[in-house]
């Protein structure tokens, strides 16, 4: 059989799912991002930007750019009722506080032991930029990442050791990768949910670090477009 991988809408569609009615959530730049489209509208998900915006809603391309209201991501949004702007310092007095519930972003590397590697990779070329990433994984109560599996060279993103500049250290609880949903728990990464055709054995051949496979396990399935 062979292997599809989740496209980066598909990763987003599973995050979206599993975040709980009443949690405030903050939004990174990439995949994150996209996950606001694809909550479900019987749940009220109040979803926050580091710069400023406390309830915010999916873009409308119908509707002509706004560039004060735009997300992390420089994307156009939306305003639902009852949202409020911010600046800088209120958003991240939110962030370092302990008021956020959950934050979703993506990442160059995840160690076993949940260490985050999302700012710098010191690549020629590249410009180093942590943004809010250190205040939001110090400050929210869960931390979730989603990223490819493997780089573009094919190398683990799920290491060991982090060999790129940490942004917080044993702070990420779940993975979102294209190819699978990884919890970190303590002493073992457990696997609980894998693309349709994907064996734990070929997963393990792109994981860096032991997996274990969830009794309650799930196929994860290419539905979005």
């Amino acid at each position: 059989m062979s292997i599809e991988k989740l496209s980066r809408r598909e990763i987003a569609r599973l995050v979206a799912q599993d975040i709980p009615d009443g949690a405030y959530v903050n939004l990174g730049i990439g995949i994150p991002t996209l996950v606001a489209a694809f909550l479900p509208n019987d749940r009220d998900v109040i979803l926050h930007t580091e710069n400023g915006i406390v309830g915010m809603g999916p873009g409308d391309p119908g509707m002509p750019l706004d560039l004060d209201l735009i997300n992390a991501s420089k994307e156009a949004v939306t305003l639902l009722p009852g949202a409020s702007i911010t600046d800088h310092v209120m958003s991240f007095a939110m962030m370092r506080g302990g008021h956020l519930d959950l934050t979703v972003l993506g990442a160059f590397q995840v160690s076993g032991g949940g260490d985050l590697a999302n700012w710098d990779t010191g690549e020629p070329g590249t410009i180093p930029a942590v943004g809010g990433a250190m205040d939001l994984v110090a400050g929210a109560r869960q931390v979730y990442i989603t990223m490819e599996h493997v780089t573009k060279r094919g190398e683990p993103k799920i290491v060991q050791q982090c060999s790129y500049p940490l942004t917080g250290s044993g702070v990420v609880d779940r993975i979102y990768t294209d190819l699978a949903i990884i919890d970190i728990t303590p002493g073992e990464l457990m696997v609980r949910g894998m693309v349709a055709g994907l064996t734990l054995e070929a997963l393990q051949a792109v994981t860096d670090c032991p997996l274990s496979l969830a009794p309650d396990w799930r196929e994860l399935t290419v539905e979005a477009n």
